[in-house]
């Protein structure tokens, strides 16, 4: 192992903004699962509707109809554990299996952030966020004053690839010379005070807006990273997010960006916050015990570091995938989930579907709103994995309700970005012989333009 590698492992640091990440992030979880729950989307998105989309490789995931609700009890429960750090390591497993689970029971749901949170867990799994300033240490009768550098270090590389990559994929010709999709985007926010219908309007603005968005995800992890710009990057992400927020309905997303940056700062300043948290502490009467200090130091590094090396492979070369498929990213969206490509198409489709007898040549067509709901019916007509697991899914159905050579085909056009429609998909491919893999998918008709770019 190299020698300075080596030195950089066994730096140490105050575990506080740790304890104040494991604080934040716990926080914010339990409230997007409150807040998932309120609004009733447990139901509307996974216990009414009849099919559910499911992720390649993944089938066996699928909602347990009413039980499902346990699932998400687990995820809360699991989150509030991790936020007063009590049986630490076990609620961040929890946390990690159950929230997955969620993500994995219908990719109709699928959101960059939701992905983040997975990943995010996952690495937790391994840092000692239990160290300080938890319940843990009440139990054990003892602190930790002194982590791995590294610890923290990784959470912050995780972040710098989320914006990092954010910002590369916006280096694209419909992004930065179209002003696409925040051109179709940004005018219909004219009931916004004061900008709706002065800058939202503006062409200008929303070139000034593609352009600002790229370079800040470029340029944020940096500035956060180095002390004299810390507090100017902080704000930065504070308005940044709290205006995206206010253009787009994009949930938790925001807060938990700019709870996350928190662990950009040094020790000094976490203590700070968890000395307001001692405070509402005293104030509710809680008293803090003594506990024996003294410094952490992991049982397995030698089994931990190959799996967080390996984690950080994984993240760097898995969102240029794509690179492997000829065709246009936007338009076939092979390698285009799980990359951190965040509102970056306007993408509306219409897609029917046709079941034919391969015998007779005789065929009927299907009514969408037989099997899906409205928003997944939407979601599914103009991505080329969903129409074909769907056409699969209506293949069988008709199959079990008695009709002989079962074919299905789809008629399907779809528009991107303010282009006009075109043919999707190949209406003389029989979409039922047709298998899900990683190969390129030559049912999708050619995209009569070009995109360049990452």
């Amino acid at each position: 192992m190299n020698t300075s590698f080596k030195t950089y492992l066994n730096k140490s640091t105050h575990p506080a903004p740790l304890a104040v990440f494991r604080i934040g992030f716990g926080v914010m979880m339990l409230l997007s699962i409150v807040r998932f729950w309120w609004n009733g989307w447990i139901e509307t998105l996974y216990i009414l509707p009849k099919f559910h989309f499911s992720y390649y490789g993944f089938e066996w995931i699928k909602p347990i109809g009413d039980y499902t609700y346990l699932i998400f009890t687990v995820c809360g429960i699991s989150a509030f554990l991790i936020a007063i750090g009590l049986k630490y390591r076990m609620a961040i497993i929890m946390f990690f299996l159950s929230f997955t689970y969620i993500e994995l029971m219908d990719k109709t749901a699928y959101l960059n952030h939701y992905y983040f949170i997975s990943v995010l867990s996952f690495l937790m799994i391994f840092l000692p966020a239990n160290a300080y300033f938890s319940v843990d240490n009440l139990i054990r009768k003892k602190t930790f004053t002194a982590i791995p550098k590294w610890t923290i270090d990784s959470i912050k590389l995780l972040v710098g690839i989320v914006y990092i990559y954010a910002g590369l994929a916006k280096i694209n010709s419909d992004w930065l010379f179209k002003a696409m999709p925040l051109k179709i985007w940004l005018p219909s926010k004219y009931d916004l005070p004061f900008i709706g219908n002065s800058f939202m309007q503006q062409e200008w603005f929303h070139y000034a807006m593609s352009w600002s968005g790229m370079i800040y995800d470029l340029i944020i992890p940096f500035l956060l990273i180095t002390k004299r710009t810390r507090w100017f990057a902080f704000g930065l992400v504070v308005f940044f997010h709290v205006f995206t927020r206010v253009l787009f309905p994009i949930g938790m997303f925001p807060y938990i960006m700019i709870v996350t940056a928190l662990i950009f700062f040094d020790a000094d300043f976490h203590l700070r916050i968890l000395d307001g948290f001692k405070r509402i502490l005293k104030f509710f009467r809680v008293q803090s015990a003594q506990l024996k200090a003294q410094s952490y130091h992991y049982k397995k590094q030698t089994l931990v570091l190959p799996i967080i090396t390996l984690f950080f492979v994984f993240q760097i070369t898995f969102p240029f995938r794509h690179l492997l498929y000829p065709n246009e990213l936007f338009w076939t969206e092979e390698g285009y989930r799980f990359s951190w490509r965040v509102m970056l198409m306007e993408k509306m489709g219409n897609t029917t579907f046709k079941i034919v007898d391969a015998e007779t040549g005789q065929g009927f067509l299907v009514d969408n709103s037989d099997f899906l709901t409205s928003f997944q019916e939407k979601q599914m007509s103009f991505q080329p994995d969903f129409i074909l697991e769907y056409a699969h899914y209506l293949g069988d159905h008709f199959r079990s309700q008695g009709h002989k050579n079962v074919q299905v085909f789809a008629d399907s056009y779809v528009a991107l970005n303010g282009r006009l429609s075109q043919p999707y998909i190949d209406r003389t491919i029989d979409l039922y012989k047709e298998k899900e893999s990683f190969r390129p998918k030559n049912w999708i008709l050619p995209f009569h333009d070009e995109i360049k770019g990452f």
